[in-house]
């Protein structure tokens, strides 16, 4: 990879860890990447985080195909083809020794390539006494616009999502929920958002700006498997407090009760039975090997 003379940007982290680095395998605090490249400079890159479960990538396949078909929408070349890019990520866990481990994987534009980043480190779950109580949200101030063409897409122009996590965290809250320019539910600051009503399943549409999260897609497979209606649309804050539960997905936590928003119990801040059902078909899934 070249360099150009004073244009290095040294990538440093504590403690001992291997990532993989635009081919080669490097010590994390030996990491250099340029401070020219257009994914560092305007955040012209994509990412995706995994978990690996039991030696077992949840959901791999799912997640580069989505940030592979995302590369040419936004002029990126895919780096690897993607059987050795699994490999990579593969022998990227394994040489760091977690089975129960985050993975990300980070991809961005540098002039006419497109450079990659794979690192890893020991995934901590959420307790089961957290997943029995559940999160407490808050809803973030500021408005995602669900027109923009990058909403779909999980770029590493990450900063509003990162400054609604931080505002959430510093009130307190587990996750911060972002409404779009309309007043609608977008989805959470790094997750999406589910709520049970007559024991039917609602969640925000992707026309209102949300992502859609790979766990999202594994909830509507369940709903569907076990014959659960489910319904995408213009949903509300208020909605939410209506409901008869809510709950959050992502890759990493899988599905998380919220029975607190801003203070204020949803469901009479109990977990419904919809939720506790596809929490435990979610986890039978991981431990089968999803």
């Amino acid at each position: 990879m070249p360099y150009r003379k004073n244009s290095i940007l040294r990538l440093c982290a504590s403690g001992k860890a291997t990532i993989f680095l635009n081919g080669k395998f490097v010590d994390r605090n030996k990491a250099m990447t340029s401070v020219f490249d257009e994914g560092f400079l305007y955040g012209w890159g994509l990412f995706e985080t995994m978990r690996s479960y039991d030696d077992n990538i949840v959901y791999f396949n799912e997640h580069l195909k989505r940030i592979q078909r995302s590369c040419k929408p936004l002029d990126m070349k895919f780096p690897y083809p993607p059987d050795k890019l699994k490999k990579i990520i593969k022998k990227t866990v394994e040489i760091n020794g977690f089975c129960d481990a985050y993975i990300r994987l980070t991809i961005w534009k540098a002039e006419e390539d497109t450079y990659s980043l794979i690192s890893v480190k020991k995934y901590r779950p959420f307790s089961q006494a957290k997943y029995s109580k559940g999160f407490n949200a808050c809803v973030f101030p500021f408005r995602q616009n669900e027109n923009s063409f990058l909403a779909k897409f999980k770029t590493t122009n990450y900063l509003f999502y990162q400054l609604a996590y931080r505002e959430a965290r510093g009130k307190r809250f587990d996750e911060a929920i972002i409404l779009n320019n309309r007043g609608y539910l977008t989805e959470g600051s790094r997750t999406n958002i589910f709520f049970v009503k007559d024991r039917r399943l609602f969640t925000p549409a992707l026309q209102c700006g949300c992502l859609d999260g790979v766990t999202r897609r594994v909830i509507f497979d369940l709903a569907k498997k076990y014959q659960i209606d489910i319904q995408e649309g213009n949903f509300t804050v208020q909605d939410l407090l209506d409901s008869g539960g809510v709950f959050l997905t992502n890759s990493l936590i899988g599905v998380m009760p919220l029975t607190r928003l801003e203070g204020r119990p949803i469901a009479k801040g109990f977990v419904d039975s919809i939720t506790k059902f596809l929490i435990q078909k979610y986890n039978a899934l991981l431990k089968n090997g999803s």
